[in-house]
């Protein structure tokens, strides 16, 4: 079944709420055809979404998410912005023509979604799955992901959330999204974090942060630059 937003009317639906992609510089081949003064575009900063999908009473969520982004906001290859899916309230009946509580509930995630560059998931396993708020967010929406890197930060027991991330990257790629093979995963993730919500030994969760991050930027340099040149259709 086709959820996304027909053509007929998707500027009633997304375009009063969601802005064009500023598009970067093209990449090294036709940079010769590009004014110079757009060169340093193409190293700009990626904007990184970092999703947290639950919105689950007593969540563990917040702490995955703050450590996270402390560690993405060292970096000076993005810039952050956090979507946490508590704050969003769309509904799970889908609409061609959402009224105007929908609209203004998708006013808060859509642009967000469609500005940009790059996308982080934290999510936790429910029952060998991911959270609904997380389906139901991917499923309002389908430009806003195409063309676009996914990295993923999971949690949970004894699997660490990654059944869950199995069958996001399924999910992400009918979108047209390119997830990284890289991932973090948190298995038993509340025996990792103190009281005060700082992980006990995070040399190797740093490391793996690192390496999923350095793969995201190389995705969303290429993809980004590939746009500039070549606008995607999907």
């Amino acid at each position: 079944m086709d959820l996304t937003t027909p053509e007929a009317v998707r500027a009633t639906v997304l375009k009063s709420t969601v802005p064009e992609a500023v598009p970067a510089t093209a990449p090294e081949t036709v940079r010769a055809t590009v004014p110079e003064s757009t060169a340093p575009e193409s190293a700009a900063p990626l904007k990184l979404a970092v999703i947290l999908s639950s919105n689950r009473e007593g969540r563990f969520g917040p702490v995955i998410a703050d450590w996270f982004l402390s560690r993405a906001a060292g970096r000076e290859d993005f810039t952050v912005e956090l979507i946490d899916l508590a704050d969003a309230d769309l509904p799970t009946a889908l609409s061609y023509s959402p009224g105007p509580a929908v609209r203004a509930e998708l006013a808060k995630v859509s642009p967000k979604l469609a500005d940009a560059d790059a996308f982080v998931v934290l999510t936790p396993e429910y029952n060998h799955s991911f959270p609904a708020a997380l389906k139901n967010l991917i499923d309002w929406h389908h430009t806003q992901w195409q063309a676009k890197p996914v990295g993923f930060v999971s949690y949970g027991g004894i699997s660490g959330g990654l059944r869950a991330v199995e069958q996001l990257r399924q999910v992400f790629a009918e979108m047209h999204a390119v997830s990284v093979r890289d991932t973090v995963s948190f298995h038993q993730a509340g025996t990792h974090f103190d009281g005060d919500g700082r992980h006990k030994d995070p040399a190797a969760c740093d490391a793996a942060a690192k390496t999923m991050l350095d793969r995201l930027a190389w995705w969303g340099h290429a993809l980004r630059n590939a746009k500039s040149s070549h606008p995607y259709a999907g």
